[in-house]
This record gives C-alpha cells, sequence and structure tokens, in this order.
C-alpha cells in the first residue's frame, strides 16, 4: 500500500472532530515527503484542516457547514508526546470544568514537567507553566486538584463553601490507591496545599494513612485561607486558619 492510500484509510477511521498529529498516522521517517504531499491534497480537498504546523483535524459536515473541533479536542493533542500524557490544562480554565468558579479565560495554562507549551490557534491561546512534578494518565486529575488548593485564594468569584463541598466529593470518590498517590504529590507543593489536603482528607473521615503529610509540616506554620471552623472543623489540626 502506496503512502497516499494508507494516509486516507487511518483519515478514514477518525471520527469528525478528531484532531491528529502525523505519528497517529503511523508515517516512517522515509515516507516523510510523500505523506506532506498527500496531506496537502487532502487540505486542498477539504477532507482535512490545518490547525497549525504539524497539527490537523477532520471536520465534522452538518447542514450549517464545517465545525471546528471543540476547545478540549484543540489542546488534546498538546497534552500528549508519543502517546504518552506529559501536560494538563491548569488555571482558571481547570478550575471553571471544577464548578469552582464562573469565569471563562482568555488565556489558557497548560503545565508540563519538563516542556514548555504554547497555543495559539485561532481564539485558543495557551501558555506554559511548570507542573511539580512528572505529569502521567495516572497522576494529572490528582495535580488538577493539587492545584485547586494551591490557588485557592487566587480563583475568581469562588464561594468558599460550595468549593468545600466540590473538593471533598471530588477526594471522596478516590480509592486508596488515589488518595496514597496524591499524598505522594503533595508532597512536593508548598507546605500550605499539604496542610489544606490533610485538613480535608482529616474532615471526610479517610481510612488512609496521613503520618507522612502530617510530619512534612512544620509544626510551628501557620497557613491563611480565611475560613470559618464551620467551614472545615479540622482545619486548625493543619494549623489552616
Amino acid at each position: 500500500m502506496g503512502v497516499t492510500q494508507k494516509i486516507q484509510k487511518k483519515i478514514s477511521k477518525l471520527s469528525e472532530g478528531t484532531t491528529f498529529k502525523y505519528e497517529q498516522l503511523s508515517v516512517e521517517p522515509q515516507e516523510f515527503i510523500a505523506a506532506a504531499k498527500a496531506i496537502e491534497r487532502l487540505i486542498t480537498k477539504g477532507v482535512i484542516r490545518r490547525i497549525s504546523t504539524g497539527v490537523f483535524y477532520k471536520p465534522k459536515k452538518t447542514v450549517f457547514g464545517e465545525l471546528k473541533p471543540n476547545e478540549e479536542e484543540l489542546l488534546k493533542l498538546y497534552l500528549f508526546e508519543k502517546g504518552k500524557r506529559i501536560a494538563y490544562i491548569t488555571g482558571t480554565s481547570l478550575y471553571n470544568r471544577l464548578s469552582l468558579t464562573t469565569q471563562i479565560p482568555k488565556n489558557i495554562k497548560i503545565a508540563s514537567r519538563n516542556k514548555r507549551i504554547t497555543v495559539s490557534s485561532g481564539n485558543i491561546k495557551a501558555t506554559p507553566v511548570k507542573s511539580y512534578v512528572d505529569v502521567t494518565d495516572n497522576n494529572f486529575y490528582l495535580l488538577e486538584l493539587l492545584d485547586a488548593l494551591k490557588d485557592f485564594k487566587q480563583i475568581p468569584d469562588l464561594d468558599k463553601s460550595s468549593a468545600i463541598k466540590i473538593l471533598s466529593k471530588k477526594l471522596k470518590e478516590l480509592n486508596p490507591s488515589e488518595i496514597k498517590l496524591l499524598v505522594k504529590c503533595s508532597l512536593a507543593y508548598p507546605p500550605r496545599v499539604r496542610g489544606f489536603l490533610g485538613a480535608l482528607l482529616e474532615n471526610i473521615k479517610t481510612s488512609s494513612d496521613l503520618t507522612a503529610l502530617k510530619k512534612s509540616l512544620n509544626t510551628l506554620s501557620e497557613y491563611e485561607y480565611g475560613f470559618e471552623k464551620k467551614l472545615l472543623p479540622t482545619a486548625e489540626n493543619w494549623n489552616i486558619k
């Protein structure tokens, strides 16, 4: 099978609205020139569209015309490298998805440990921030929760009572192995995040061992969040004020 036929077959199997790169087409290094020409022909025919250099999508056809992929799909390819997750969306965009704020940011933040990821595609703009630990499929959703604790005081239009309930519910949904990994990841975060996490985990009466989390904190340090005692009864145990 020729390169053009191989690419056409691959693309025909993609769902409409899907984004992809050359690596998703299984193009070998020696086939790259032929593949690039095949891609250009498919763009000319309207079969696919280019988002940016080396990034494409298969448009969704409707009676109202073509639809571009949604924001999450457009950004998905930037979060993975060679099939492995290396980044996640953080900041106000994340906190909006978690229902911690109603605000929608103009600029999205993408967190990665070793790669600075910048996106400028149409109305979508993304800037890089450094994650505290290496990002994987096993921990990215835990890092999202830790980021929410880290930025708690800076989240726009935050209702503290509702936020505590939302975050507590998320923590209750985690199994013991996930809690253990969450605590391990939190040790790379600032002390105030560890204290906040400890207070939340104790408050939901987790069965997980929080000894390592407790020992990681300076008993003389206090972390100001402005909580009323009834909002988070366990806060005092973790020097959260």
